[in-house]
């Protein structure tokens, strides 16, 4: 199964409404949801218009900041979590996003220690509610105030140290699908995904460095996508791409495009599932990471993060 979803990030301009009715156009029937856009018209009346065009929420994003580099303080951010919880339960979500926090001035092992714990005080209840936590690692370059876990082995042995059944992880391939480090760990980190996030880039990962729609960079997506399915994902595909070659395009061509991709990635898993097992291997088509040449001066430059003012959480690459 390919289970694809587009993030409310990427069609940050358009109000719920307009996004169910664009992306139902489109042939798509599944949203990422932003918890400051659901601030903006409120979980109830959200939870409303998603049922009654039967658009599903795929996740929403996101909790955490446990280790106060936000500002917040630990029961702060503990409570922030229950809540999101409670909201993802509203509107449908099975999965809610945890980002782990900055060092915030902590030794690297505080910094864990206060993750875990948190993971702890919130996952009876996430479990108790039927939704998943998906610990998101950030690259190193992108990570800045947001997280300490820089590196997806990271992240996997956080979960494999929790070993609870609502505790999995999210893997951005923005972030890392460059790596023969992450290819690597692909085989094993399928069973313990329960969200893909998906954007390509054309250049190394920074915190300027914007999420550009899926083949206007160099990241083989699709044979990690397809890497991913063969070894037993079977959860959702998020596209969110975000930056200025989403607003240059408009998001109705994002839209286009990402059907497109979509389709064709659609057809070629169905085929390949369809090929006896000793002679397909998606690992095998995988090509060694490309240098990331940046595009030519002027064809896209990022519009960098954006702050809502409904959250302290913010639009940026990572």
């Amino acid at each position: 199964m390919f289970h694809v979803a587009i993030s409310q990030m990427t069609t940050s301009r358009w109000e719920l409404p307009a996004e169910i009715d664009r992306l139902s156009a489109h042939g798509f029937d599944r949203l990422s949801l932003w918890r400051p856009k659901l601030s903006d018209i409120g979980t109830a009346a959200a939870a409303a218009l998603l049922d009654a065009a039967g658009v599903r929420a795929s996740s929403l994003q996101w909790a955490g900041g446990f280790t106060g580099g936000d500002g917040r303080s630990f029961a702060e951010s503990v409570a922030d979590a229950l809540e999101a919880i409670d909201t993802a339960v509203a509107v449908g979500a099975p999965v809610l996003v945890i980002h782990s926090g900055c060092r915030g001035g902590h030794t690297r092992a505080h910094a864990r220690r206060l993750l875990l714990e948190a993971l702890d005080a919130i996952a009876p209840a996430a479990l108790a509610a039927g939704v998943t936590l998906a610990l998101k690692p950030l690259h190193a370059a992108a990570a800045h105030g947001t997280s300490f876990l820089t590196r997806p082995g990271d992240a996997f042995d956080v979960v494999e140290r929790c070993g609870h059944p609502a505790i999995r992880l999210a893997i951005d391939l923005w972030q890392f699908g460059h790596e023969p480090e992450f290819l690597a760990l692909l085989p094993r980190l399928a069973a313990f995904t329960a969200l893909v996030q998906v954007a390509d880039r054309a250049a190394p990962p920074t915190e300027e460095c914007e999420r550009l729609p899926v083949g206007r960079g160099t990241l083989p997506l699709e044979c990690i996508a397809a890497l991913l399915v063969e070894h037993g994902y079977r959860g959702e595909f998020e596209f969110d791409p975000v930056g200025e070659a989403v607003e240059t395009l408009g998001y109705d061509r994002v839209l286009v495009d990402t059907r497109r991709a979509v389709d064709a990635w659609s057809d070629r898993f169905a085929r390949a599932a369809e090929t006896p097992a000793g002679t397909r291997s998606a690992g095998a088509r995988l090509a060694a990471p490309q240098d990331h040449r940046p595009p030519a001066a002027g064809q896209f430059r990022s519009v960098g993060s954006r702050r809502s003012h409904a959250s302290s959480q913010t639009v940026s690459p990572g």
